[in-house]
C-alpha cells in the first residue's frame, strides 16, 4: 500500500508579507518627512514636494529643487555643513588641549566644549592683578596660542568677562571700576584688543561681553570657588561662521544673532 506524502510547509514569512512590510515602512517614513514640513505652507511646501519628482511617480520632471528660496536649504541639507563644522570644532578641542597642556596642568587655563562651542577659560588671578583689567606679561604667550586656534577657524568668537561676587573696594573704584560690570567688561575688551592688535585676529570675528558676578560656575562663599568665578572665557561659537561675500554689506550673523 502506497504511503501518502504530506506537503511540507515552507518556513518563515511568505513572500508577499515581506513586500507588504517594506511598503508600509516606506509609507511611514514618507509621512514622517511630511510631518516635519508641517509649518511650511503654500508655495514653499510645493517646492519641497518638487524634490520628489520622478522618485515617487507623483510628478514629471527632474529630481532637484527648483531655483528659489528653498534651493539653499536643499543644498545645505545635502552638504551637511553643521556636521562638518562639528567635526572641525572637535579637532580644535583636541588641538587646544594639547597646546595648553602646561597651563592646564598649573590650572591657569581650562579647555572644554559645551553647548556654546569650544571654550578656553583664562584664570583671572593668573592673568590680571586684583581689581585690574591690565593683562599681565604671562598672558601674551597664552593669548598667542588662542589666536592660532581662532585664526585656523571661520567661527565667530565671543570673549566673556566674569568676576566673583565680592563688591568693588574704594581702591578699585578709584581705578575706574565702580562695579563688577566695569571690571569684567574691561578685562574682556582688553583680551579682545590684544588678539586683534597684537595677534592679527580678524576684528569682525570677535565680540566682547561682560557678565559681572552673575554667571558663577562655583560657590562664591569659598576662596576656591571665587577664584574659579574670576575668569575670562574665550568662546569659539558653534555653527556661527563669518560669511565671506564680494558684496559690501554687514556680515552675518549680527551681534544679537550670536546668542543661543
Amino acid at each position: 500500500m502506497a504511503v501518502k506524502k504530506t506537503k511540507k510547509e515552507k518556513k518563515g514569512a511568505p513572500g508577499w508579507m515581506v513586500s507588504w512590510s517594506d511598503m508600509t515602512t516606506l509609507l511611514l517614513t514618507f509621512f514622517i518627512v511630511m510631518m516635519s514640513f508641517a509649518e511650511i505652507e503654500g508655495k514653499d511646501f510645493y517646492l519641497v514636494l518638487s524634490s520628489f519628482r520622478g522618485a515617487l511617480g507623483m510628478f514629471q520632471g527632474g529630481y532637484s529643487l527648483s531655483a528659489g528660496r528653498l534651493e539653499e536649504m536643499g543644498q545645505n541639507m545635502l552638504n551637511l555643513p553643521s556636521t562638518q563644522m562639528g567635526r572641525t570644532l572637535a579637532k580644535s578641542v583636541k588641538r587646544a588641549i594639547s597646546m595648553f597642556k602646561p597651563e592646564i596642568s598649573t590650572k591657569k587655563v581650562r579647555v572644554y566644549e559645551d553647548e556654546r562651542g569650544l571654550v578656553v577659560t583664562l584664570s583671572g588671578d593668573a592673568f590680571f592683578d586684583p581689581g585690574s583689567a591690565v593683562l599681565k606679561s604671562e598672558a601674551r604667550s597664552v593669548l598667542g596660542k588662542a589666536a592660532k586656534i581662532i585664526n585656523s577657524l571661520h567661527n565667530f568668537v565671543r570673549i566673556e568677562g566674569h568676576t566673583d561676587a565680592r563688591k568693588i573696594t574704594v581702591t578699585d573704584a578709584a581705578k575706574g571700576f565702580p562695579t563688577n560690570w566695569e571690571l569684567s567688561s574691561g578685562r574682556s575688551v582688553n583680551v579682545l584688543r590684544y588678539l586683534t592688535e597684537e595677534e592679527n585676529v580678524e576684528p569682525k570675528k570677535l565680540s566682547a561681553v561682560a557678565f559681572g558676578e552673575y554667571r558663577p560656575i562655583d560657590d562664591n562663599n569659598t576662596p576656591e570657588g571665587r577664584a574659579y568665578n574670576r575668569r575670562v572665557d574665550i568662546v569659539i561659537l558653534r555653527d556661527k561662521i563669518l560669511e565671506k561675500s564680494k558684496i559690501k554689506r554687514i556680515e552675518r550673523p549680527l551681534p544679537d544673532e550670536e546668542w543661543r
